[in-house]
């Protein structure tokens, strides 16, 4: 007897994790009382982690992420309809 074969994407499967990081990074600075657009915008723009709050873990999640592919999956989001 043969199993399907199951197929997955590590493309969907690490643009989930980009989303799940960014979400609880934005909360985590909105619940300290920052603007989260303002923060992520000034942390993607220089790269400098002092934009995001250590509470919740939330500076060293985004700092998981790679910049670039991060600014790429953002424009891909918003571009795509």
């Amino acid at each position: 007897m043969h199993e399907p074969t199951i197929s997955f994407s590590i493309h969907e499967d690490k643009e989930k994790q980009v989303k799940e990081i960014l979400t609880t990074v934005y909360d985590a600075l909105r619940q300290k009382g920052y603007n989260p657009i303002n923060q992520i915008v000034g942390y993607i723009l220089s790269e400098d982690p002092t934009y995001i709050t250590t509470y919740n873990n939330a500076r060293s999640l985004i700092r998981r992420i790679d910049r670039d592919e991060l600014l790429q999956l953002l424009v891909k989001s918003y571009l795509d309809d």
